[in-house]
């Protein structure tokens, strides 16, 4: 469904990443590990576009996506979290997945009118009767929570999340494994996760990244027999 190619990137004098292939395959949870400063966000940005790379393929669903804008990829077919949560703190959780409906694109961000199914979105991330409250005044797992459903909203075929557990105690950790674990029934899902025994309870596939590489790659069981992987802190962790 979605694969790269070869990607390098760098910032002035400092190779972040160095020929690094991916491949998605449909229907599936990819996972991708690595330590702090493995190069896995900047990995992220470039196969949704907030960055292009300097040399490299990307494509989805056979089409080359490789430099389009954000807006471009999304329009696709594809959405993504962040690690550090992207919200309108001022608007209620409700307007938040409006500026995100393809029809409020098409309008040219004008969100008057109900478009229908926003509520049914609300629900399916556990904020039921919570879309008038202002995005500010949600507790910090309803805002990783809706920070998903603004993924959501824009009916994806792949969804990129980047963290989704980070800063979330074991309840909240909890929650949204579940919610990961139903919407991986319907889409296709890629996720970077710090939090090893989290992403091992629910990937189909891993990659593992080190120093802007890919090192290792495989199921939840040949990662946990892979001598590197088993020798590191990631396999203690795994």
């Amino acid at each position: 469904m979605f694969e790269a190619s070869r990607l390098h990137k760098r910032f002035g004098q400092h190779v972040v990443l160095e020929d690094v292939s991916l491949r998605f395959e449909a229907g599936r949870l990819s996972g991708i590990m690595g330590p702090n400063g493995a190069g896995k966000t900047t990995c992220f940005n470039l196969l949704t576009g907030r960055y292009a790379p300097d040399r490299g393929k990307v494509t989805f669903e056979g089409r080359d996506i490789t430099g389009l804008p954000p807006r471009a990829i999304a329009r696709l077919g594809i959405s993504r979290s962040f690690q550090v949560m992207n919200l309108f703190d001022d608007y209620s959780a409700l307007d938040n997945l409006r500026v995100a409906l393809p029809e409020t694109r098409a309008r040219g961000l004008s969100m008057l009118g109900a478009f229908g199914g926003e509520t049914d979105v609300l629900a399916r991330v556990g904020l039921a009767g919570k879309g008038g409250v202002k995005a500010k005044s949600l507790s910090y797992g309803d805002r990783r929570a809706l920070e998903i459903g603004v993924a959501l909203a824009a009916r994806p075929r792949l969804l990129f999340l980047d963290e989704p557990t980070a800063g979330l105690g074991t309840e909240g950790t909890a929650r949204i494994g579940r919610l990961i674990a139903e919407l991986k029934r319907s889409i296709t899902i890629v996720m970077i996760e710090h939090d090893m025994k989290f992403l091992f309870g629910l990937a189909d596939h891993i990659t593992v990244m080190h120093w802007g590489q890919v090192i290792a790659q495989g199921t939840p069981a040949m990662l946990r027999a892979n001598p590197w992987v088993r020798r590191s802190n990631l396999g203690q962790l795994a």
